[in-house]
């Protein structure tokens, strides 16, 4: 595949990305640490806080990644930009229908496990061989896509399928990045994108022919399993004589 810049030119943009908006990157990553711990606590109201972050990291990264520093090297940022907006407004639209439970599985695990890689992801690319400031660290589209991935497969079911598509979208993207342009840190998103993909679908194949309201009105036995980690409802309609 033949890109309109070079494997040089790509670092140079995060070097200048790093020089001038350090502290604005720390201040990030803190922030997410801060509302990461909040959620993984129970912390009432973490929800909403997770969603407005996750807008937050779409809406920086378009703005002051892609705009700023990206379209100097890929006319194809502008695009970019305008995708990480949307996907920003989508968030402030249906974050109010993200909501994270205390129950355990390996698919929350997994998620949070991906979600701790996103804040570790620039000590990552330090250890395979980059060296600072010309490498990605935070508030930056990938760790951003992981990040959100990890977030969007940790929260209950069902979760808005739209809050999936630029994420996934960006996690075939910028994973090429993995092998086009030497950032091992970025082979997770593949993968990633494929479960969200599969997790998306596998909700929609559960759910089939069910309203929102149907779905998550009460039902018998609701107050044995409180917090459940899965639930399926499907519902047909068909002919049939009076």
């Amino acid at each position: 595949m033949s890109l309109p810049f070079t494997r040089a030119q790509f670092f140079d943009v995060f070097a200048a990305y790093n020089t001038s908006l350090w502290p604005f990157a720390v201040a990030l990553w803190l922030l997410t640490a801060g509302v990461v711990v909040m959620v993984v606590r129970g912390h009432r109201g973490a929800a909403h806080l997770v969603s407005l972050l996750l807008a937050i990291h779409w809406g920086w990264a378009a703005v002051a990644y892609h705009a700023a520093f990206f379209s100097k090297i890929n006319p194809a940022a502008w695009l970019f930009s305008a995708l990480f907006l949307v996907q920003a407004g989508l968030f402030v639209w249906f974050g109010a229908f993200l909501r994270y439970s205390p129950g355990r599985s390996l698919r929350r695990y997994l998620a949070w496990l991906l979600v701790g890689y996103s804040l570790m992801y620039p000590a990552v690319v330090w250890v395979a061989g980059n060296v600072y400031p010309r490498l990605p660290t935070f508030g930056v589209p990938c760790p951003t896509t992981i990040l959100t991935i990890g977030f969007l497969l940790a929260a209950d079911r069902p979760v808005p399928g739209v809050l999936a598509l630029i994420p996934t979208l960006w996690a075939f993207i910028g994973g090429s990045a993995a092998f086009l342009l030497g950032v091992p840190a970025d082979v997770v998103m593949p993968a990633a994108g494929i479960w969200l993909t599969a997790s998306v679908v596998r909700l929609w194949y559960r759910r089939w022919g069910v309203t929102d309201v149907e779905l998550n009105r009460p039902m018998p036995g609701d107050d044995e399993v409180p917090n459940p980690t899965d639930r399926a409802m499907g519902a047909g309609t068909g002919d049939s004589a009076p």
